[in-house]
């Protein structure tokens, strides 16, 4: 049986390790795994980081910082990140083939009552869940970056995803804080599709020359209120990442997805935005 109180997290990147971070903060124990010991070391900086920010804003104290880092265990072992968990919460990169075949091996060592979930943006939850003993139990658990400080999870139901199952990943957004919405497995889901089709043609128009990238930006911050501009909103998720949500809805949806040119270039130069140091913006 599984223990209710334990989150495993696979992949220690910034999602992964932001998502570790918000349930360990929530009170569960949190495992993270991930298969090279550099990333591990990467993310649990980046845990240390952000909670240090969080002091120096007065948000924490040290108490509760050292409190967080404690209930957060870090490993290169898969068995033993899952072993009793209660939440299964896969966050590795945005690959169909990498992800089905983690939660394949997940599906045959987590708990049998454990809430199996997938940090994906834009791949199907049907489809991932496909190959699994019981696909009923995958839901798709959508986070947002920066994970501890983006309020919105998206829920994404597959066509097999039981009530059930919504309901565990319901609770598990309320104890961590969340304010969940439910979508159904559509290509792009709700936040995606929207979110790349507004970027995407920001880029568009940086191509054409519209107005500067910052000019771009401020439109939407000031003219709809958005707390972040289209561009400057890529350069945090990444330009790769876009692009590759991109490409799979031009492939499910259709011409209205195709990715800019300017967008396709810049990830072939290895401009990717803040993690590379630039993309639209220089960090």
């Amino acid at each position: 049986m599984s223990d209710e109180t334990k989150v495993a997290v696979l992949g220690a990147g910034t999602m992964g390790h932001g998502i570790a971070q918000v349930c360990a903060a929530s009170g569960y124990r949190v495992s993270v795994s991930d298969p090279t010991a550099a990333a591990l070391e990467k993310g649990e900086r980046g845990v240390r980081d952000s909670l240090d920010r969080m002091v120096a804003k007065g948000k924490i104290d040290g108490a509760t910082r050292e409190a967080v880092l404690g209930r957060i265990a870090w490993g290169t072992e898969l068995a033993t990140a899952v072993e009793g968990a209660g939440v299964v919460i896969e966050a590795v990169p945005e690959k169909m083939e990498l992800k089905r075949e983690l939660l394949l091996r997940v599906d045959g060592l987590a708990p049998p009552n454990a809430l199996l979930a997938s940090n994906t943006s834009s791949l199907s939850i049907t489809e991932l869940a496909s190959t699994l003993r019981e696909p009923a139990r995958l839901v798709g658990l959508h986070f947002f970056n920066p994970v501890p400080v983006m309020e919105l999870l998206e829920i994404v139901r597959g066509i097999r995803t039981t009530d059930a199952t919504v309901d565990q990943a319901l609770a598990f957004a309320a104890r961590v804080g969340k304010t969940p919405i439910v979508v159904r497995d559509i290509p792009g889901f709700a936040t995606s599709r929207l979110g790349v089709a507004l970027g995407a043609e920001a880029i568009r128009m940086l191509e054409q020359g519209v107005a500067s990238a910052e000019d771009i930006d401020r439109a939407m911050e000031l003219g709809y209120r958005h707390p972040m501009g289209p561009l400057k909103l890529t350069d945090l998720v990444g330009l790769d990442v876009r692009l590759a949500i991109l490409d799979h809805l031009h492939r499910e949806l259709g011409e209205q997805f195709r990715a800019p040119a300017l967008l396709r270039q810049m990830v072939r130069a290895g401009k990717l935005g803040k993690k590379s140091g630039e993309g639209f913006y220089k960090w």
